[in-house]
């Protein structure tokens, strides 16, 4: 049974949060989370589904998917409080169908929306764009933007944005399809700024995806029915309560340079074994990571400007997501290949204290460089008959 009363249509959800304002057409310009506590058993059938409502948007806690595509738009200026509200409507509705396998409204190959394969949409917005419609006072404190890094090396083609949509599955078609239908319908709008195409391989036994660098990547995310899992990674109060903030960071990997490391040079440089994921001062890839082992000669086990020692003293808990992207080889076969790295958080600041260490003495800088940045706000989930932003919206 369709939730959507029959009378709603298309034009319906467009003109239904405020007037029917004509906006001229703009032309077109991923580790393993972890399972949220209201989320399903994660399933391989191309059947499987992910409830889209609930209290928090889907695609964050939820188990990663094998395919992820981000997509940045740019809303028009024309684009005022109502009409996003409009627009949300209609986004909203899109992928509360088609994460349930059942086609978009005006959907021209509804059989293409058959097999949901763990369908997932997720919306983030621009603070810029929330600041231009009037709505400064409804971001949350910790949606600041990102300072400047000195890895830094940002390109403008994978920066920034108005309204982010992150659309994850198990299936190539599947997620091509919804993104085919969402940006459709976003065209009379908004245009497209940028799109980050990300997969990850899932391991046969069901452990932690290896990233393009050999990496086991993932290990030790927070547990979603963990004490500390709420304050850090959900917001606690204000419109956007139950919501998050999301940190997209594009990185392009030198693996040919990676390629000149020898095994102990590698699991030097990220403080585990590349073989198994084990740190440096255990066996197994989820020991705990002793900070304070030292060598024979004093000197520490895991080194003092190793990423895991990074990371892990800067004591900030976040949620990673990140995918891994190949957009093959140049004519001179140089390979751009890297990661759409996502990450959760409710305040920023975790990620910067993270980012900050790490941008200080990591021994990955010399292969991972960020050319990519952009930080949005994401509202919490709505409940069977609402829409996402409807708490700020509204």
């Amino acid at each position: 049974m369709e939730p959507t009363p029959k009378r709603l249509n298309r034009r319906g959800l467009l003109t239904a949060a405020g007037g029917a304002a004509a906006v001229g057409a703009v032309g077109t310009g991923a580790a393993l989370a972890l399972q949220g506590e209201d989320e399903p058993e994660a399933e391989a059938a191309p059947t499987a589904t992910v409830p889209f409502h609930g209290p928090h948007q889907a695609g964050i806690a939820t188990p990663a998917q094998d395919r992820a595509v981000l997509l940045s738009l740019d809303i028009g200026e024309e684009v005022d409080r109502d009409r996003l509200a409009a627009v949300m409507r209609l986004l909203s509705d899109d992928a509360a169908r088609l994460t349930r396998g059942v086609p978009a409204l005006a959907d021209a190959d509804p059989d293409l929306a058959a097999e949901p394969a763990r369908l997932t949409v997720t919306f983030g917005f621009g603070l810029g764009l929330l600041e231009r419609i009037g709505l400064a006072d409804a971001v949350p404190p910790g949606a600041v933007p990102l300072p400047e890094f000195s890895v830094d090396r940002l390109e403008e083609a994978w920066s920034g944005g108005d309204l982010l949509l992150q659309v994850c599955g198990d299936g190539d078609l599947t997620v091509s399809h919804a993104v085919r239908m969402l940006v459709k319908d976003s065209r009379s709008f908004a245009s497209v700024r940028w799109i980050q195409r990300g997969f990850l391989q899932r391991p046969t036994d069901g452990g932690t995806p290896r990233n393009v660098l050999g990496q086991i990547d993932g290990t030790g995310n927070p547990d979603p029915e963990g004490s500390g899992f709420g304050s850090a990674i959900w917001i606690d109060e204000g419109p956007f309560a139950g919501g998050t903030t999301m940190v997209v960071r594009r990185m392009r990997t030198d693996l040919d340079q990676w390629d000149e490391l020898d095994e102990v040079g590698k699991d030097r440089v990220i403080g585990r074994r590349i073989s198994n994921g084990a740190p440096l001062t255990g066996e197994n890839e989820h020991d705990t990571v002793d900070l304070d082992a030292r060598q024979d000669d004093g000197l520490p086990v895991i080194p003092a400007s190793a990423h895991v020692r990074r990371a892990a003293e800067a004591g900030e808990t976040i949620l990673r997501r990140p995918y891994n992207y190949d957009d093959g080889p140049d004519a001179d076969g140089t390979t751009d290949t890297g990661l759409v790295f996502i990450a959760y958080q409710a305040d920023v600041a975790r990620f910067t204290a993270i980012q900050e260490r790490l941008a200080e003495a990591d021994l990955l800088n010399d292969y991972a460089v960020p050319i990519g940045s952009a930080v949005f706000a994401v509202p919490p989930g709505c409940e069977e008959g609402g829409w996402i932003g409807q708490t700020f919206l509204e």
